[in-house]
């Protein structure tokens, strides 16, 4: 599977090749899911279908400004297949973060005193797992939709070249159709930074995880275009999307902790972990800062020029 546009080909066939790539593989990874029904390999299955239904709804919003009403009807479909196997999802983190916060902090605590809390993020996990469908079942709903959205991805309608080719001779690569998609993400990533930091809290760095995410996405779509640079601002995008997205863990541990029934906000080794879990998460968003001020340093219109210059350049193109 190769999430990556050639730009030798045309962009609209290019589109729908990843969009079946993905599908083709989050369904086998549900298909493996009854080769081996291991609890293991169920929760694997989650995790990739879920991060191929993000990455397909990136590929949708790189098109989206071109085609609003076959983004707004397949980024929904992709959006429930992923949500449907959420249940889950923040029970499992919780325990995560909550490993990789002691780890971080083990040269100053004792780990062994925080023990006990792991045990009732387990505790929940096991309640919240038996109070939703089956996993298998959930598994089964997902692959019914994905299979579905295969099916219409050929009746996709996208437009590979600029409508009059007199407004942009140099458009015969086709930056029209992703051009003005690249151009929002990185619009609404470099706002929703700037809202974050305005006004911090777990909605507004959330959103700018989401637009982040999105942005790193594009970066990969669009990396054939001039390989040796723009896989060093891949890495980058995705090094902000995994500190982000840590905060976002920090902020689910922090919810169960104080939400769930089997822990006691008084209680002095929840508190302990509380306090960890705000000094880990100011450590992440001033990390994230200084690599967010770079990676969205330039002008929306300027970073949009510049990817469509390298994008006429792998074509053997000359930008007008």
């Amino acid at each position: 599977m190769n999430y990556e546009l050639d730009p030798e080909q045309p962009l609209d066939a290019e589109a729908r090749r990843i969009a079946t790539e993905l599908i083709d593989h989050a369904v086998a990874k549900i298909d493996g899911t009854e080769e081996a029904p291991d609890e293991a390999v169920h929760h694997e299955a989650v995790h990739e279908v879920r991060k191929d239904c993000k990455k397909l709804r990136g590929l949708l919003r790189l098109v989206r400004p071109a085609v609003p009403k076959l983004y707004t009807h397949e980024n929904a479909a992709f959006r429930d297949a992923a949500a449907s196997l959420s249940v889950l999802r923040d029970a499992e983190a919780a325990i995560e973060t909550f490993d990789a916060l002691i780890d971080h902090f083990r040269d100053n605590l004792d780990p062994e005193s925080l023990a006990p809390l792991r045990q009732r993020l387990e505790d929940h996990k096991a309640k919240v797992a038996a109070g939703a469908q089956a996993l298998d079942e959930q598994l089964e709903g997902a692959r019914t939709a994905l299979v579905a959205a295969r099916e219409r991805i050929p009746g996709w309608e996208l437009p590979s070249e600029v409508t009059d080719p007199a407004d942009d001779p140099a458009d015969d690569a086709g930056w029209s159709l992703i051009g003005p998609g690249l151009r929002k993400t990185y619009k609404r990533g470099r706002r929703a930074m700037q809202a974050a930091y305005a006004q911090p809290g777990v909605a507004t760095f959330h959103e700018w995880r989401k637009r982040a995410k999105y942005l790193r996405y594009q970066v990969r779509l669009l990396r054939a275009s001039w390989p040796r640079v723009l896989k060093a601002t891949y890495k980058e995008t995705k090094q902000l999307g995994d500190l982000l997205g840590d905060d976002h863990d920090l902020a689910v541990l922090e919810q169960v902790i104080e939400e769930a029934e089997e822990f006691s906000p008084t209680n002095d080794a929840e508190q302990i972990l509380l306090a960890l879990a705000a000094q880990r998460s100011e450590q992440l968003r001033n990390a994230a800062y200084w690599l967010g001020s770079r990676l969205y340093a330039e002008k929306p219109k300027r970073l949009d020029r510049r990817m469509q210059c390298y994008w006429q350049a792998a074509r053997g193109l000359t930008a007008a």
